[in-house]
């Protein structure tokens, strides 16, 4: 038979620059058939077989699929086979897929093509061929898989039967055959033929020969003597007793296996060279770096050499792709631009900061003061020059890299560096510090300006208010002369003397005057208010018009020449502008920009320029070029021969076709049959009716029904919860670090692998610190060294950054999905995604108001992603609330666990027909709750058609030529999402803000009203689909109200001041909640396991209701202590600390 129980191809993604490489492990599942997962590349070590596959295009041999413990059968062997045909489980084809295996249908969800299942650097393989489909609620256990037949076990003899020959695979069945029938053997004694295969199988699984073969397992080396034959394998210690014989028979073995030591040519040099390769072009730990020279030797039958000489070479080569960074970029400045770099160094005369330091300062408020300070902080990077300087060649990853660690590490270190990376820091500092400056500024920019608009709306209202009294006496007279004028009995000769009689002239004229003066037309915006603000806002606008240089798309261009029109007047006091560019001034500013001999004021031009400015950088008609937040979205876009080299494999990734017409053809049959289906249950479908009491047609869709809980269940719970003990925060993450080793993902800032003794305490501690919110006081301890004030700040300052969070994030959220009980509640495929929102008492840029939320206070919004698992995977900080839909596809295309969700749930507000276009896409399903599912618009692809009870509500037409028309810039713009030339946010921003939406985003709005409405009436259609959002949403509460717990310090406010600091902070969040949900999953399944040995079975269904959002037995608030020291009960005061100053200045 063949056995795949764990067989690991691990895929070499050199050419993807991915950080870590996955792996995937097949094994047996419950049903019978092969089962797998994901697993990490130093996981997989612990495997026998490592096997790594460098080229994906390779056309495999044939394909087969197999349940496991079956058999299956080759026609015919491959031609001119000179000895034994090699048959092994290798690389995953990519041009075959999922097989869909028949089963009873759960609920009525329409099935849905298959996902892929490989992720690299953002890339989605697709691995199918002829695409069937998969139901997205189908555990994967209930698929086959399709694996490719390449070289492998000795199976097949030479002198055998060429074709109708099964295949087994015991792992050396006939290894003796071809061993021992070569030249030079000397014998063929059972010791002789047993050890031998024993010396083969270490080079094989082992990378290397054993000194002492006593070392393998008994049983591994029962199982081959049994293979052999041999019946007492105790004579193998006899093999050990001449050291020549072992030696003789490696080189055999060697030989005539094809093996190689690793001294030897072209080996060492190709390894060398391949490592600095990804050294140069990746910012690999050393630990990943080791596990890929690992593979690549067994792959090419390299013998293992001592780990140290692999070590030591991985530092040489690191090192010297390290030298050769300092050298190019020291090699860029010109001797004025060193100087400059040097001068950063120095703390002015007067100042105790010193340069560098008040650069790494961005603005933390937002006003007209603090936009000139970070206009004039950008300038003066600017003018260093050194965004001319020719960077290409350079990866751009290291770069970072030495940015961010200039931007940490102190001064005077820096100082004392060698002047080759003394530059080289200080250049990579300069280049990224420029385009983060330029951004901050713009962002202070945008929101000042919504200051501005706010300001305008609240001094608008007071003013409303205060006149209200005045409005109405004046209206009440004046509906007084129209009773009059509307009087049948009131002669129209006269019905002015009437009028007069009752109502003075001079009062009626009065009145007029005052309705005019005070009632707003129904089109303005508080604009008038803007105006009179017209003083703060000249205090930057002339900065701003000198030092911003904006680029403009054909929609911007007006806004452009109006930009350049008041730069040009900057210095000048004229009130009246004479030619100034007027298509910029809509109707509601025209009353404001023109007087009344219809010339323009410049006090009414500018904040309508302003206006105008804000509307276009944000839907980026207007950009600035060297930008990355505010730059031209379309620029990142894949380009030219770029994306013609990329169409096809995106298309087949992304499972859709390449021609738009079959794509438009492929949707309006889908849409029409599942109207066709949905309508022909709806006779049956109790929860939903139809009303048609409004203007159109809509559905009642009934709330539903609360789940009863069984005494079973009830029980159970209680149960499991009473025997799980109770803990210490700090102990459970200690102890989850044992078991996971999540604090290994946590690096020095400057790459270096030393480590400190116990750092997985003091980042335990530091991330309780940040998680609870209480900062580093109650942790210190002065008698414990990983506990000291100047170790945790060493820790936080150093270990405690985006990337290494994230991580140690994925490390918990993929051990979690290998627990057996978290299978119960699902398979990792669907998610949730949902903002918790935190109060910002402290001056921050990075925050926003919300009464709703935050009162009158700023505050942030922490829109974190859960799996159907409970773990968080993914997080991403919002300033104050904004909408959530912009942020929910960033959150799967970036997440870089080992779950693959395909499918995610959100509340209202993360949803539009844009979003669901997006979703589908790039392959995934968006199942929002909808407040208003009822009352949507349902559309159709073909008028004619009649669905029955439901013709009346598709009363909305998609219109199919945009999507043919546009469908290869859809493909262009999804596959550079998939492949992370942009991000996510920064492109749906420019597509939901746009009031005249362009030809691509109307077309894929197309897309997502034919998507959008195969959601309506599959969540219609099927009450399941409906409970099954509602349960994951509720999962992603629950998870909120541990990480409430867990952050309780300083009132569960934020008071970092920076983004930077706010993502570390509820990132630390994140992974400590994760921790919780671990460490209860674990005792939880301990505890069923007890209650298994004790005679209770619990039921699959309760299982899968259980949960591990609890923390009542976790004692987060620490521990008090009663007693006091002897010389303190009699009288002694405690001795001063003298030592605090001395070790606060450290």
């Amino acid at each position: 038979m063949i056995a795949f129980n764990h067989v690991v191809p691990v895929l070499n993604l050199s050419v993807f620059n991915v950080r870590r490489a996955p792996a995937f492990a097949f094994e047996q599942s419950k049903r019978a058939t092969i089962g797998g997962r994901f697993i990490r590349v130093d996981e997989s070590r612990d495997l026998p077989l490592l096997h790594v596959v460098e080229d994906f295009t390779q056309k495999p041999v044939c394909s087969f699929a197999v349940t496991t413990g079956g058999e299956i059968k080759i026609d015919s062997a491959a031609p001119a086979v000179d000895g034994p045909v090699q048959i092994r489980p290798a690389a995953i084809d990519l041009h075959v897929g999922f097989i869909h295996v028949p089963r009873a249908k759960i609920g009525r969800v329409t099935p849905v093509p298959a996902q892929p299942f490989f992720h690299f650097r953002r890339i989605t393989l697709n691995p199918a061929v002829n695409r069937g489909v998969i139901d997205i609620h189908s555990a994967f256990s209930q698929h086959l898989l399709q694996l490719t037949v390449t070289d492998a076990v000795f199976a097949v003899p030479a002198y055998g039967p060429q074709n109708d020959v099964t295949l087994k695979m015991p792992a050396f069945e006939w290894v003796h055959v071809q061993l021992h029938q070569q030249k030079g053997m000397i014998s063929l004694s059972p010791p002789t033929i047993c050890n031998s295969a024993l010396q083969l199988t270490t080079a094989r699984f082992l990378g290397t020969f054993l000194p002492d073969l006593l070392q393998i397992p008994s049983f591994i080396r029962f199982y081959i003597a049994a293979q052999l034959n041999i019946s007492r394998p105790e004579i193998l210690s006899r093999y050990a007793e001449r050291d020549n014989t072992r030696w003789e028979h490696q080189g055999l073995i060697k030989l005539y296996y094809d093996y190689h030591d690793f001294g030897d040519f072209p080996w060492s040099f190709r390894l060398k060279r391949l490592l600095y390769t990804r050294a140069w072009l990746s910012n690999e730990r050393p630990g990943l770096l080791f596990d890929f020279a690992t593979a690549w030797l067994l792959q090419n039958k390299i013998l293992l050499p001592a780990a140290s000489t692999l070590t030591r070479l991985i530092g040489e080569v690191r090192e010297r792709a390290s030298r050769r960074l300092w050298r190019r970029l020291a090699l860029l400045p010109d001797s004025w631009q060193k100087t400059q770099l040097d001068g950063l160094l120095e703390i002015p005369e007067g100042q105790r900061m010193s340069v560098l330091e008040e650069m790494r300062k961005g603005p933390v408020t937002i006003s007209g003061p603090s936009f000139t300070d970070a206009l004039e902080r950008y300038t003066r990077l600017r003018s260093m020059e050194f965004s001319r300087l020719n960077f290409s060649g350079l990866p751009a990853i290291q770069l970072r890299n030495l940015a961010r660690y200039a931007g940490m590490a102190s001064v005077k270190y820096i100082s004392r560096m060698p002047d080759e990376r003394r530059l080289a820091v200080l250049t990579a500092f300069v280049k990224a510090q420029e385009i983060s400056a330029l951004d901050e500024a713009v962002d202070v920019l945008d929101m000042l300006i919504l200051d501005i608009t706010r300001s305008a709306k609240n001094i608008g209202q007071k003013k409303r208010l205060r006149t209200l009294k005045d409005l109405d006496r004046a209206a009440l007279l004046l509906a007084r002369a129209c009773t009059l004028l509307l009087d049948e009995n009131t002669d129209e000769a006269a019905l002015r003397q009437a009028i007069f009689r009752r109502i003075p002239k001079d009062k009626l004229a009065e009145s007029v005057g005052k309705v005019n003066e005070l009632a707003r037309p129904q089109d303005t915006h508080f604009q008038d208010e803007m105006v009179e603000q017209y003083g703060r806002v000249k205090r930057f606008l002339s900065a701003m018009l000198r030092d911003l240089h904006f680029q403009a798309a054909p929609a911007g261009e007006h806004t452009l020449s109006a930009i350049h029109y008041l730069a040009e007047l900057s210095g000048s006091k004229k009130r009246i502008l004479d030619d100034a560019p007027e298509q910029i001034i809509s109707g509601p500013w025209k009353r404001l920009v023109y007087d009344r001999d219809g010339r323009i004021l410049r006090a009414g031009y500018s904040l309508c320029l302003l206006e105008r400015l804000q509307d276009s950088l944000r839907r980026r008609d207007l950009w600035l070029e060297n930008s990355d937040r505010w730059g031209d979205p379309r620029q990142k876009l894949l380009q030219g021969a770029e994306w013609q080299a990329q169409r096809i494999p995106v298309c087949r990734a992304l499972g859709h076709p390449s021609d738009g017409t079959k794509a438009a053809e492929q949707l309006a049959t889908r849409l029409d049959d599942t109207w066709k289906s949905v309508a022909s249950r709806f006779a049956c479908n109790a929860a939903v009716s139809i009303s048609n009491e409004g203007k159109h047609p809509s559905l009642t869709i009934s709330s539903l029904d609360k789940l009863d809980e069984p005494p079973a269940l009830i029980q159970l719970n209680r149960r499991v919860r009473e025997l799980i003990p109770p803990v210490d925060l700090t102990e459970l993450l200690l102890e989850i670090d044992a078991r996971t080793g999540f604090t290994r993902e946590f690096s020095h800032v400057s790459e270096s692998g030393a480590r400190a003794q116990d750092l997985q305490v003091s980042l335990c501690a530091t991330l309780l610190a940040e998680a609870c919110n209480i900062g580093h006081e109650p942790l210190i301890k002065h008698n414990i060294p990983a506990l000291t004030r100047h170790r945790l700040s060493w820790v936080k300052q150093n270990y405690l950054r985006a990337e290494t969070l994230v991580s140690a994030n994925a490390r918990l959220v993929d051990f979690q999905s290998t627990l057996p009980l978290a299978g119960y509640w699902g398979g990792g495929e669907v998610a949730s995604a949902d903002g918790m929102r935190f109060v910002t008492p402290v001056k921050t840029v990075n925050s926003g108001p919300n009464r709703k939320y935050f009162g009158s206070g700023r505050g942030i919004t922490w829109y974190n992603f859960v799996s159907d698992q409970y773990s968080g995977f993914h997080g991403i900080v919002v300033p104050g609330t904004l909408r959530d839909s912009i942020f929910v596809l960033e959150g799967l295309l970036e997440q870089q666990t080992g779950l693959n969700p395909v499918e995610i749930m959100t509340d209202t507000a993360g949803s539009s027909d844009i979003i669901f276009g997006l979703f589908w896409l790039l392959g995934y399903q968006f199942s929002p709750r909808l407040a208003d599912a009822g009352g949507a618009i349902f559309w159709r692809a073909d008028k004619t058609a009649h669905y029955g009870a439901l013709n009346e509500l598709a009363r909305g037409c998609v219109e199919l030529s945009k999507i043919e028309s546009q469908w290869d810039e859809m493909m262009r713009m999804a596959g550079s999402l998939k492949l992370g030339t942009i991000h996510a946010s920064e492109l749906i921003r420019s597509l939901l803000r746009s009031s005249r939406p362009s030809g691509l985003a109307q077309a894929i709005m197309e897309v997502g009203r034919v998507n959008k409405t195969l959601y309506l009436l599959n969540y219609i259609d099927d009450e399941d689909y409906r409970r099954r959002i509602l349960t994951q949403l509720n999962r992603g509460e629950g998870r909120h109200a541990v990480a409430r717990a867990i952050c309780y310090g300083q009132r569960g406010e934020i008071r970092k001041r920076y983004r930077e600091g706010q993502e570390d902070q509820l990132g630390a969040l994140g992974l400590v909640t994760n921790a919780v949900v671990l460490w209860n999953t674990l005792y939880m399944q301990e505890a069923l396991s007890h209650l298994r040995k004790s005679g209770e079975t619990p039921e699959e269904e309760h299982l899968a209701r259980l949960s591990p959002l609890i923390h009542g037995h976790i004692n987060m608030l620490g521990h008090y202590t009663f007693s006091l020291p002897e010389d303190i009960l009699k009288g002694e005061l405690r001795p001063l600390n003298f030592n605090t100053n001395n070790e606060l200045t450290s």
